[in-house]
Order: C-alpha cells, then sequence, then structure tokens
C-alpha cells in the first residue's frame, strides 16, 4: 500500500469515528440523575438511552444535574405507544420555590388511534394559565422525534423536529412578566393523571396495559450554567449571540404554519375564560 493509499484510509477511518461521536448523542450518566420511581427510570446502552415506566404503584422522573438561567435544550423522545390514555410525559424547564417560573411541554396520552395532544404552559413568579395546545403532524409513539425549549431574555421558544410551535416574547415593557432571574432545571417525568389528562379526565388509565414506558435520547443543553450564584456565559462575545436572537422571517412562517393548522387550544382566544378581557401578552401589538 502507498502512503498516500495509507493516509487516505486513516482519513477515512477519521472522518468516521468522528461522525459517529457527533452522532451518537451524549451520555446521559453524564448529563441526569434519575430522581424518583424505585427502578422505574433507567439509562441503558451505555449511557445512550434512558426509560421511564409507570405501573399503578408509580412513575418515574429524572432531572438534569445543571442548572440553568438561559439555555437551548433539545431531547429526542418517543412516547408511550398503544393505548396510553391517563397517562402524562411532562418535560420542562422548572425554577425552585414558592414564585416559581417553568416552561412546560406535557404530551396528554390517549386511546389507541387518536392522536396525541402537545399541551404547554408558561409559569412566572408562579402564575400559569397560558395553555395552548396541539396536535402533531406525525405519531410520535413510533420513533424518537426532537422537542426544545429554547429560552432567552428575548423569549422562549418551543420547538418540535426544529420547527417552532410556540413563542413567549418578553413583554416586561407593558407588565407582562418574564422568566429571567430565577435559573432553572430540566426536568421529566412519566405519570398517571387519569383525574384530567384524557378528555377531561373521562377517559381512565387502562391499567392492564402497564407498564407504560417512554424513551428519550440525545439530550443536548446548550446554554448558561448558573453554579453558586454565577453565570457560565458572557453576554458580550459572539458565541452567545442567541441569547438576543429572534425568530428569522422563515421561522415566523413556520411558526404561523403549525399554529394555523395544528393548535386545538389557545388561551389567548378564550373570552369565555377571561371574561375581564384576555391576558395583556395576548393583546398586545409587537415587531417580529
Amino acid at each position: 500500500m502507498g502512503v498516500f493509499s495509507y493516509i487516505a484510509l486513516v482519513i477515512v477511518f477519521l472522518v468516521y469515528t468522528l461522525s459517529m461521536v457527533v452522532f451518537g448523542g451524549t451520555n446521559l450518566y453524564q448529563d441526569v440523575d434519575i430522581t424518583w420511581g424505585d427502578g422505574r427510570g433507567k439509562i441503558v446502552n451505555n449511557g445512550q438511552l434512558l426509560t421511564l415506566s409507570l405501573d399503578r404503584e408509580s412513575g418515574s422522573g429524572f432531572q438534569s444535574k445543571n442548572q440553568f438561567l438561559y439555555a437551548k435544550i433539545d431531547t429526542q423522545i418517543k412516547l408511550v405507544r398503544g393505548n396510553s390514555a391517563g397517562t402524562v410525559t411532562a418535560y420542562y424547564l422548572r425554577s425552585e420555590g414558592l414564585s416559581w417560573d417553568e416552561l412546560d411541554f406535557e404530551f396528554l396520552g390517549n386511546l389507541s388511534g387518536d392522536p396525541y395532544i402537545v399541551h404547554t404552559n408558561v409559569y412566572t413568579q408562579g402564575k400559569g394559565e397560558r395553555e395552548q395546545q396541539f396536535y402533531l403532524w406525525f405519531d410520535p409513539t413510533e420513533d424518537f422525534h426532537t422537542y426544545s425549549i429554547h429560552w432567552s431574555p428575548v423569549h422562549a421558544v418551543f420547538y418540535v423536529d426544529g420547527k417552532p410551535i410556540r413563542e413567549f416574547k418578553n413583554l416586561e415593557g407593558v407588565g407582562v412578566p418574564y422568566p429571567k432571574n430565577q435559573p432553572m432545571r430540566l426536568y421529566s417525568s412519566l405519570w398517571n393523571a387519569d383525574d384530567w389528562a384524557t378528555r377531561g379526565g373521562l377517559v381512565k388509565t387502562d391499567w392492564r396495559q402497564a407498564p407504560f414506558e417512554a424513551s428519550f435520547m440525545n439530550f443536548r443543553a446548550n446554554g448558561c450554567v448558573w453554579s453558586n450564584g454565577v453565570s457560565s456565559c458572557n453576554t458580550n462575545t459572539s458565541e452567545n449571540a442567541w441569547l438576543s436572537q429572534q425568530l428569522d422571517s422563515r421561522s415566523q412562517k413556520r411558526l404561523k404554519w403549525v399554529q394555523k393548522k395544528y393548535m386545538i387550544y389557545n388561551y389567548c382566544t378564550d373570552t369565555k375564560r377571561f371574561p375581564q378581557g384576555l391576558p395583556i401578552e395576548c393583546t398586545v401589538r409587537t415587531k417580529s
């Protein structure tokens, strides 16, 4: 074998190896802790896969090792298959204390053949009531899909497979509280909520289908780690330009497309719920 052929082989091998590292995902042992469930939550496949299970006795959950004050969180999730009515897979950022902030994905199970409902909410200083709900444009139980929360001083954006489905803008200037002072940690759990999750609680969990299982992989957190009262981010560097970025025109179009075709509930249009007037963020006009 000639020298150049040998070098070419080495280069091919290195490229292949690096591609395996990039696409292999993170080691979940390094990023998260399983916090409850008495063995129902498991990290397997050398840290590449995490599973949560639910039975009649208990659900299970995990949390990120780090806290963040602004972050881009991405995780691939495969939801409970079959008759998942009554179950909820929760995936959210939340701070501590009685006046907590929270950015919330909840996946509401349903009867076999009926679509999952993606329930989102935003809490600021312990107050929520900002629900928006969506159907998905795919079956979230057949394969892994990426669910993301991008939280910056400008806005909090919820994404599904890279498509924005919801944007909560920082409108402090007109009196709307915004989550900006309290570091948050990522949490996820699988639990029984058959008193409300499916058709308002009319459909109960069928425990004959237990154990229910949701799977997680490729957890990625690109953010400002908060430790001992100090952020790891320097907002003046170009690496952290995302902290001030708005949605570009393409993302705005995608957001409108998703909301037009797949949104099934929006608190901002529920005048019966808010007879004294819709919340401020629903009525103020802002520049995109």
